[in-house]
């Protein structure tokens, strides 16, 4: 197994510039919302653009490592694949359903306005539903995970999402007629896969172009990840001061119930990763396939979510509410899986 390159000091703190800017995103929200006004502002079919730019920044280092002269041998490995798509399709969206009746129906049935509590299950069903189709990548970096094969789970699961999120969503809020926003979903896609992607490519062709050898090209690609790697933890403690900067207020003047919120995300989102990390150990999969297979079932799609529960239930929803905690909390948890999956690395086979 080749030796991890050692990580930088932005990745050995992320969680300490990530509680910053947490704290950051909130102070400025609250001092200055004029101006986190005006930013929001700046869409196009509930995708906020300088959010997108941000991503960019986040996703390209990633793509650039993309070798797309190995995706012919994808379907020799599928188990990677199986256990995402069975772990985000088949377990995610119902387990996430059923803890959200359990908490807001019974356990805190007492602590919360009964008119609420459909709102809060909705929203939990929404982040259920929709796995992570960016940040992922940022994850799947800090794990050395093998980027060829990440980027093929995401697309896979960008395919599904498209045919089954409407079906899902609608089957376990009880609703037939659905407003999903397409254009949101496929301009995500657009934005946080494809141009990133492509950008990704003709870095790599470029680089390449003048190597002699696969081996020296490799290493011309290695040189210049060193360089840029920063942007992408750079665009995600900007990404992480816009989004609360927006939504901080709420977060400020709910305390807890944001408290109560946060118990099943919790719950949610260490069982998906230990339920997904122990099939791939069980299967004997490769860490930097097994690492980014629990990853992505556990991040989640937050951009869509926050897109459709505010189309169906309001701004001021607690639906609304349910997915900017979603965000509150997926941060530092998927800092600390990524942690617990650099420290087993060696529980698992070398690719």
């Amino acid at each position: 197994m080749d030796k991890p390159q050692p990580l930088s000091i932005f990745e050995r703190y992320l969680s300490v510039w990530v509680a910053l800017c947490i704290a950051a995103g909130i102070g400025l929200g609250s001092l200055f919302p004029a101006v986190f006004e005006v930013l929001s502002r700046v869409e196009y079919g509930s995708v906020n653009f300088i959010v997108a730019v941000l991503i960019w920044f986040m996703v390209y280092p990633m793509m650039v490592s993309v070798d797309f002269s190995s995706l012919k041998r994808i379907h020799e490995r599928p188990k990677g694949l199986i256990i995402t798509v069975t772990v985000n399709w088949l377990i995610k969206p119902f387990t996430m359903a059923a803890l959200g009746v359990l908490f807001f129906e019974y356990f805190f049935v007492d602590l919360i306005q009964p008119e609420k509590a459909s709102e809060y299950i909705a929203g939990l069903i929404l982040l259920g539903a929709a796995p992570c189709t960016a940040m992922v990548f940022v994850w799947s970096q800090l794990t050395r995970g093998d980027a060829t094969y990440t980027l093929t789970q995401v697309a896979l699961n960008d395919v599904i999402m498209i045919f089954a999120f409407a079906p899902i969503v609608a089957l376990l809020l009880g609703v037939t007629d659905i407003a999903v926003p397409w254009e949101t979903l496929l301009l995500s896609v657009g934005l946080y896969v494809i141009i990133p992607l492509i950008a990704g490519v003709i870095t790599r062709m470029r680089l390449s172009a003048s190597s002699p050898t696969p081996e020296t090209a490799q290493l011309e690609v290695d040189r210049f990840n060193a360089k840029v790697k920063p942007l992408s933890v750079l665009g995600l403690l900007a990404t992480v001061v816009l989004l609360f900067g927006f939504q901080g207020q709420i977060i400020l003047e709910q305390p807890a119930l944001i408290g109560l919120i946060a118990v099943p995300l919790l719950i949610q989102s260490y069982g998906i990763f230990m339920l997904a990390y122990a099939a791939a150990l069980a299967w004997r999969v490769p860490f930097n396939v097994a690492a980014p297979c629990a990853l992505i079932g556990t991040s989640n799609f937050f951009e869509l979510a926050v897109a459709v529960a505010i189309g169906l239930f309001g701004l001021n929803s607690g639906a609304a509410l349910v997915t900017v905690v979603g965000v509150l909390v997926e941060v530092p948890v998927m800092l600390s899986l990524v942690a617990f999956a650099n420290r087993t690395r060696g529980w698992f086979p070398s690719s």
